[in-house]
């Protein structure tokens, strides 16, 4: 070095820079209007997707629950799911938009400065490697010296972070100066830092704090009666949880667990907008697959941590509904404080529910699913045959599938009165018989009352004039019963 040389400083200078306005992402919409924007169409992508599988049920192998237990187990419509999670969707769009009223400008420009920093930084840390070095015993001097011919850069590393070929002539203030540059590697590790080690330190620390916002309150809710009758107890109505109902809360509650906790995350972690587009959505795309109701063994969201749609679906059953509270990405509250589910194998449980919800679909079925037919037919009946309904069955509840059944019934055959087989002949004197065997089977004082309470009465007229009497209630007439006089039965 020349006597009349100087060292400008020890440390490698700081680059100028000038910022100009990000472009948005999506030419015409601006980042702070697309961050909310990617949210929603996350959301419905992939609770259409899920959905889909459950309409087509193209994988019952992987079900959580069957579809009868979507169906009876439930304890709102899907409507209802849909409504409400359209307007917490509002209000998270509406508090996304807040939020870029108060972000500065997005820009850009900076960022071969904000490398140079943190390279700076390094050189620096360098400083303390002699002194580590000394506390272990190795003379750092010696070592550097003799790295110097084999390994120079990591020669001048161990020697303090001094780079005598890294030193740059330069002219400062008329006089001949050497500025310090930096070693490519400090540029490499400031690169790397500045693009991945912070984002992801901004996003874990961002999951530590939704999770912990969400668990503490979360938990708080089921622990106070009145936040979760209030509130949370809305959420508990999908006991069989469904892609699109992962969002299905009340306002308040949805504004406070999810809409309140991601705003803090992201103010607190000093995100970017488009920072926030990547972490919010992923967190959007987890919750929704954590109430997917499918334990798919080749989603990757199944497996990267314990918290899944199968752990949070023990959560959502009436014997797990004090348990399993941490959401969305790790179980580590639960763990630490005690509340995960420790019962052991859940398959018989499930399967109970299973079998349950099927016998009732099955009852549906074979009761109030096929009745309606008889009900319509009901309906349409003529008066002559509700006459007919009413003498012979006075005890048979007119609203019932049997009453329903007969009625139907007795309706067809009187519409047939052209094959010999049919007509209100042939209820008077089917009627006749009814009463007449039902005469013989019953006490005669229930019997009397019967036919006094429907203005007939079978004792005196014998089975011929008793179908005349039949006939005459139910069309105002007198009529020959076919085959009652020739003999009677």
């Amino acid at each position: 070095m020349d006597n009349n040389t100087t060292l400008t400083s020890d440390l490698p200078p700081l680059p100028s820079y000038t910022l100009h306005p990000l472009p948005p992402l999506i030419p015409g919409i601006p980042d702070g209007y697309l961050a909310p924007l990617l949210l929603i169409v996350a959301y419905w992508a992939v609770s259409g997707f899920f959905h889909i599988i459950d309409t087509y049920d193209l994988f019952p192998q992987y079900r959580l629950h069957t579809p009868a237990e979507v169906l009876k187990r439930n304890h709102v419509s899907r409507w209802d799911v849909m409504r409400d999670v359209l307007v917490q969707q509002v209000i998270q769009a509406a508090v996304g938009l807040g939020l870029t009223l108060i972000d500065p400008e997005p820009t850009y420009g900076k960022e071969e400065y904000e490398i140079a920093v943190w390279a700076q930084r390094l050189r620096i840390a360098q400083r303390a490697i002699p002194t580590i070095l000394a506390t272990i015993g190795v003379d750092a001097p010696g070592l550097a010296t003799r790295l110097s011919t084999s390994h120079a850069t990591l020669s001048s590393a161990v020697a303090g972070g001094v780079y005598p070929s890294l030193l740059t002539p330069t002219i400062q203030h008329g006089q001949p100066a050497l500025t310090p540059s930096f070693a490519p590697w400090e540029l490499q590790a400031g690169h790397a830092i500045y693009y991945f080690a912070i984002p992801a330190l901004q996003f874990t620390a961002a999951i530590c704090i939704v999770d912990t916002w969400q668990y503490f309150l979360h938990r708080t809710m089921h622990l106070n009666k009145y936040l979760y009758n209030t509130f949370h107890s809305r959420h508990h109505r999908l006991y069989v949880p469904y892609a699109y109902g992962a969002l299905y809360n009340h306002p308040v509650e949805g504004f406070l667990l999810d809409t309140l906790g991601a705003g803090i995350a992201y103010l607190l972690t000093g995100m970017t907008c488009r920072q926030s587009m990547w972490f919010f959505t992923m967190s959007t795309v987890k919750t929704v697959d954590d109430h997917c109701g499918y334990s798919f063994p080749w989603d990757p969201l199944q497996h990267l941590t314990g918290n899944n749609a199968g752990y949070h679906d023990v959560h959502h059953q009436s014997w797990g509904v004090k348990t399993n509270f941490s959401q969305p990405f790790f179980t580590f509250w639960d763990r630490v404080l005690g509340t995960m589910w420790v019962g052991g194998d859940v398959s018989g449980r499930y399967e109970r529910s299973r079998i349950a919800a099927q016998l009732k679909v099955d009852r549906e079925t074979r009761g109030n699913g096929i009745s309606k037919v008889y009900e319509q037919d009901a309906a349409t009946a003529s008066s002559e045959a509700r006459k007919a309904q009413a003498i012979a069955e006075p005890r048979v509840a007119g609203t019932g599938k049997a009453a329903h059944q007969a009625l139907a019934s007795r309706q067809q055959v009187l519409e047939d009165c052209c094959s010999g087989s049919g007509g209100a002949s042939v209820i008077a004197e089917e009627t006749a018989e009814e009463v007449k065997t039902q005469q013989r089977a019953t006490p005669r004082r229930s019997l009397r009352k019967r036919a006094a309470s429907s203005g007939l009465t079978p004792s005196g007229l014998g089975l011929k004039g008793f179908a005349d009497r039949v006939a005459e209630s139910m069309q105002g007439k007198s009529s020959g019963v076919l085959g009652v006089e020739r003999g009677g039965r």
